[in-house]
Formats: structure tokens, sequence, C-alpha cells
């Protein structure tokens, strides 16, 4: 108990600084601002983690779906929305309306997949002493990477029009509300706390709830007060450091609100739960391509801008790139199995963005994607109308596991 009052209460100072300027009106040099609003973005998203993880021991079906799916996407949601309401009457901020959206969605596939997956195979072959492959994921995440896979193909038409339609926002937050629904009629088992929300989900019903809705409270607050001036002082210090602004807005943001979902991932993985740890991201995938893409043309809309959210040259190269990433994401998966292959793949093609930037270079990566895409998608055909067709049947019965991994011998 000492222990959690005392991580709690870190987090709680952290972000403190950052309450107190932003009530009292000051205005901070853009560096300084990004330092402060930073760190209270990223203490408060640990604590909507660790919420989020303890809340699920009181709160079960559709309402615990919906809260952690919108947890999940708030800090992110909270800079891409104020980003495109901001372009709505004003259009220079339409560069960075999404930006934070690719950057989060690469980053959660591109590293936060890969390096679950390689976590979960070292452990597993340090406690058996046997050689494995890939990681087997349960059969019940077909669900989730049914609608993933949906979302994917749906996200090809951002670039092919180079706009984010309401129409197609509409039909995205569609997707997300049948999700919900979905998800909510299968039978899940009982949740399996680590770290500080297993702490959290052993104290007494009534403490335990209260905290939960305290802290769901306290760090949405936090976060909904810091994303203004957390993504101004993204652009002005991109301005004062000669740094590409769109490409901080596009990665330092995402990596203060992602670290708390990585963390939570990658413990699951070191406690022998790879295949939970994958779930949990594939949910992740399909809220940002639903629930937060779809809402951007809304915030836009809202903003005093027109019925289509229209994207520039480089955020059409972004969304290709993004599309792409997910498609190899979603084809290599389709069999339930998790290749090393593929998570080395991943992980290298996500560094390569960096070390060779530019436009041509962005091509070629999605034309890299997409062949590999096409060749696990015919490698796996037989699982592709399963998959599909998974979020319309009924659900499988709760229970039915598979083994964690494959030998190198598994066929």
């Amino acid at each position: 108990m000492a222990r959690l009052l005392r991580v709690l209460l870190l987090c709680g100072v952290l972000t403190l600084p950052a309450l107190a300027v932003r009530l009292s009106g000051i205005e901070l040099d853009p560096v300084a601002g990004l330092l402060l609003y930073g760190i209270a973005v990223a203490a408060a998203s640990f604590l909507l983690a660790w919420a989020a993880e303890a809340a699920q021991a009181d709160i079960s079906g559709g309402l615990a779906i919906a809260i952690l799916a919108v947890i999940a996407v708030l800090p992110e949601y909270a800079v891409d929305l104020y980003f495109a309401y901001t372009a709505g009457h004003d259009p220079a901020h339409v560069a960075y309306a999404a930006a934070n959206m690719t950057g989060s969605n690469r980053l959660l596939l591109g590293l936060g997949w890969s390096l679950v997956v390689l976590v979960a195979l070292a452990v597993t072959r340090k406690r058996t002493g046997k050689p494995v492959s890939a990681l087997v994921l349960e059969s019940n995440h077909r669900i989730e990477l049914g609608f993933l896979a949906i979302a994917s193909l749906a996200a090809f038409v951002i670039p092919a029009t180079g706009q984010i339609a309401l129409l197609l926002g509409a039909a995205l937050l569609g997707l997300f509300v049948y999700y919900l629904v979905r998800v909510a009629r299968t039978e899940s088992a009982e949740p399996e706390l680590v770290g500080t929300a297993a702490t959290i989900g052993a104290l007494p019903a009534r403490t335990r709830r209260t905290l939960v809705i305290a802290l769901f409270a306290y760090a949405a607050t936090v976060i909904l007060a810091s994303a203004q001036p957390f993504a101004q002082s993204l652009i002005g210090t991109g301005t004062r450091l000669g740094i590409d602004q769109f490409l901080l807005v596009q990665w330092l943001a995402p990596l203060a609100s992602e670290a708390p979902e990585f963390i939570v991932a990658i413990l699951f993985a070191v406690h022998g739960k790879g295949s939970a740890a994958i779930g949990t991201l594939i949910s992740a995938k399909v809220n940002q391509w639903t629930l937060l893409v779809g809402s951007l043309p809304i915030a836009y809309l809202l903003g005093g801008g027109g019925l289509s959210l229209h994207l520039d040259g480089r955020q059409i190269e972004e969304f290709l790139l993004t599309a792409t990433q997910t498609l190899l994401g979603v084809a290599a998966l389709l069999a339930m199995r998790f290749p090393r292959w593929a998570a080395w793949t991943l992980l290298t093609l996500f560094a390569v963005q960096f070390a060779v930037p530019g436009q041509t270079a962005r091509y070629v990566l999605c034309v890299l994607y997409a062949a590999l895409a096409i060749t696990a998608l015919v490698r796996n055909r037989r699982h592709i109308g399963a998959t599909f067709a998974a979020p319309f049947l009924p659900a499988p019965r709760s229970g039915v596991r598979v083994p964690e991994l494959a030998d190198q011998n598994a066929k």
C-alpha cells in the first residue's frame, strides 16, 4: 500500500506544475512548455493506464470496453482533435491534423507489436529451454483482428481521395460502436492484472472503485488541460530549434502517450501472457483507426471547416504509409501466429523510415509494406474469409485456449 501511495503521489506531483501554469494563464517559452506539459501528459497517461487495468475488476461487458477503448486513445485523441478543430478556422494547422495519429499508429505496430513478440519469445525460450519461432494468439483475438482488417481497408480511402470525409468519419464511428457491441457479447476471462494495477485491484472494493474513479477524473482533466498548450509548444519548439514541427507532433507526443500502454503490454509478455499483450495492442489499433480517425472530420467541422478535412501532400503520404504498414500487420497475423520474422521485419522497416526520411523513401516503404503484405496474404489466404467473418459470427466460448507459442518444427 505504501508503495502504491508513493507511485501515485509521484505521478500527481509531476502533473501539478502544468495545471498551475495552465490555470494561471502564464505564457511559457515553447521549449519549457514542451517539457512541462509533456511530463504532465506522460504522468497522467500512466495514471489512466493503471486505472483502466484495475477497473476490469469491477466493470464488465460493454461499459468496461467503452471506457477502456476511450482511455486507450485519450492522450493522442486530445492532441489530434485540437489540431483538427483549429484547422477548421486556421488552415496553417491542417498540416498537423492527423500527424499525431499516424505517428502513434505506426509506433504502436512497428515498435510495440514487435517488441512484445520478441520479449515473449525470449521469455518462453528461457523458461522452457526450447527454441520458439512464433507467438500463437488465442482464437478469440480473431474478432479484433477482423475489425482491424476492415478498418485497414477503409483507411486506403483517405490517401486515395486526399481527404477524410465526414461520411467516412461517420462510417468509422459506426464501426467503432459495432465493435463495442460485438466485443461486449464475448465472454471474457478473469482479468490478469500486473504491477501497480494489480495493487489497486487488490484493494477493498469500495476503496478500489473510489480510487479508480478519482484517477480517471484527475488524469483526464490533466490531459485535456494540457492538450492545447502541449500542441502549441510542439510547433513553437520546432520553430525555435529549427526542427521539423511535423516530426515533433508526429513522434514526440505519441512517445509520451503510448509509453504506459507499451509498459503494460511488455509486462504481460514478461509474465508469459504474450497473447494477451498482443490482443491489447490490436484493440488499441482498432480504436485509433475507427474512433480517433472518425472523429477528426467532426472536430474539423465544429472548428469552422467544411464537410471534409482535406489533407496536404505530406499527410497523404503518411496515411498511405500507415495504412500499408497496418495491412502487413493484419496479413502476418491471419493464421493467429506472430512469426519472429514478422516482428523483425516490422521493427526494421519502422527504423528505416528515420534513417532515410523524405518523400521518395516513404513511397518506397509503402511499396515494400504492400509487397510483403500481398505475400503474407497469399500464404495465409485460407484464413482471410474467417478473419473478415469473425466480427459477424457468434463469439467463441470462453476458456478455449491454444498454446502460447509454437516451436521451430511446428507446421
